[in-house]
């Protein structure tokens, strides 16, 4: 079966459905409501939805195909008119299977017994009744086969030397043939798909402090007239004030997203948040450098700057007491100080003050919500998919994130991220290589070399 393209829009009594089902006969459509799930079903389109509340299917109800569009609308009451339907413009949520509903069977206590015929009938009723309930749940589950989060705290089981990375650790194999391809930022080499967590974590440190430059730094300390041009420019996702509305591109790449649900533990949820910062910090450090023009080193650029692309290593917080989500001050500076490290490293401008503009535009972007920060994501998305190597960390992060974003984040929760990421104080001895050691020196051996041409142009 095939996913139509499909947007939704509400009025103040119905919900409004449109799928692009060209060549369809419309007297075979299908369509089935069951509360807040709907299906419909036209050969050889399916389509099947699951809203924030309930609707029907009444007289008010429509179902028009227009032939020279290709387009059918359905139109569905609310069981409660005036009701507001929440993130109708999020595709994926509407996609995701219905969660299994708790539900409560009536139990049938045996009081007594008059022989052993009574008790095996009891029994073979008891057995039937098992058997419907379990049928049942199934059934309200949509078919789906239970599961249930592991618990935490007990040791991983592994036989296999083969490590597991990517988004919620679902992901391996993907780097299997790393030295074969042209992956310029594998920090693991051939160890890709066998290395700890531990040992991603040091080799990316290693490979930061060798290749980080003292005399590139200087010189972009220095002579920073254009990296000052770069901080004083103004991302446009910040600065746009019209109401939100994706794009036909946007909403197309929203339905060629995955069909999935994530069953994460509320640590590992926080963990999530604190590798959203690490990629929209990559996001922001390349429009701000491109101008939000990407070029062909856009790839490049904001994979080397994600620890969770080249070192497999994403954050993981040991400051996390479960509850409500709080971020704090220390859990966000470690978050931050590799991508900060890697800013000052590999690519082109290596700026410590243009690291702390891209800090408050990751801010700014987490303010804003889920649906500016899904914007960020696809256009990031969009420049990994059409590289030849670097896909593949589209493929073991960005797909899922892109989900993960729309059905299971919140709005709350990233304005709270937000804050914590604008107040949070990123000093230079957090990094490690002495910059304001570094930057002193810069400034003494230029005062020298002024004083010198002073000097030499007295004597003249």
């Amino acid at each position: 079966m095939i996913t139509p393209r499909f947007s939704c829009s509400q009025t103040e009594n119905a919900v409004v459905v449109s799928m692009y089902c060209p060549s369809i006969r419309a007297a075979d459509v299908e369509i089935n409501v069951d509360e807040t799930l709907v299906t419909v079903h036209v050969n050889p389109y399916f389509l099947r939805l699951n809203f924030s509340k309930p609707l029907l299917e009444d007289d008010q109800s429509s179902a028009n195909y227009d032939p020279s569009t290709g387009t059918l609308t359905v139109t569905l009451t609310k069981e409660h008119p005036g009701e507001a339907f929440d993130d109708l413009d999020l595709l994926a949520k509407l996609l995701a299977p219905r969660r299994a509903a708790d539900k409560v069977t009536p139990s049938i206590e045996v009081v007594a017994s008059e022989n052993a015929a009574e008790d095996d009938l009891v029994a073979q009723a008891g057995r039937l009744s098992l058997e419907n309930e379990e049928l049942a749940q199934a059934e309200e589950n949509d078919w789906q086969l239970p599961q249930e989060v592991p618990q935490e705290g007990l040791p991983p089981l592994s036989l296999s030397t083969q490590k597991h990375y990517g988004f919620l650790d679902m992901h391996s194999g993907y780097l299997r043939h790393v030295l074969h391809t042209e992956n310029e930022v594998n920090e693991l080499g051939g160890d890709a798909e066998e290395c700890t967590k531990e040992e991603r974590t040091a080799r990316r440190i290693k490979h930061e402090d060798e290749k980080f430059d003292e005399e590139h730094y200087m010189a972009d300390f220095m002579d920073d007239e254009y990296i000052q041009e770069l901080i004083d420019w103004i991302h446009p996702h910040i600065s746009d004030g019209t109401p939100f509305q994706y794009t036909e591109k946007e909403n197309k790449e929203m339905l060629r997203l995955p069909r999935k649900e994530y069953i994460a533990t509320e640590s590992q949820t926080h963990d999530l948040y604190l590798t959203l910062v690490t990629l929209l910090f990559s996001y922001t450090y390349d429009s701000r450098t491109s101008q939000h023009d990407p070029t062909p080193e856009s790839a490049w650029t904001m994979s080397n700057l994600t620890p969770a692309f080249t070192a497999l290593d994403p954050p993981r917080s040991a400051h996390y007491s479960g509850g409500p989500h709080v971020f704090t001050d220390a859990e966000i500076q470690e978050t931050l100080v590799p991508s900060y490290r890697r800013s000052l490293t590999f690519p082109l401008y290596r700026s410590f003050a243009l690291a702390e503009r891209c800090r408050k535009d990751v801010a700014a972007l987490l303010q804003k919500g889920k649906r500016t920060v899904m914007r960020c994501l696809l256009e990031m998305k969009d420049i990994l998919d059409h590289h030849e190597v670097y896909y593949i960390y589209s493929k073991i992060w960005l797909d899922d994130f892109s989900v993960w974003i729309q059905a299971e984040a919140h709005d709350e929760v990233l304005k709270v991220l937000g804050d914590a990421v604008v107040k949070a104080k990123v000093d230079k001895a957090l990094i490690g290589w002495d910059l304001d050691i570094i930057e002193s020196a810069a400034l003494q051996a230029e005062d020298r070399e002024t004083d010198s041409d002073d000097e030499s142009s007295e004597s003249d």
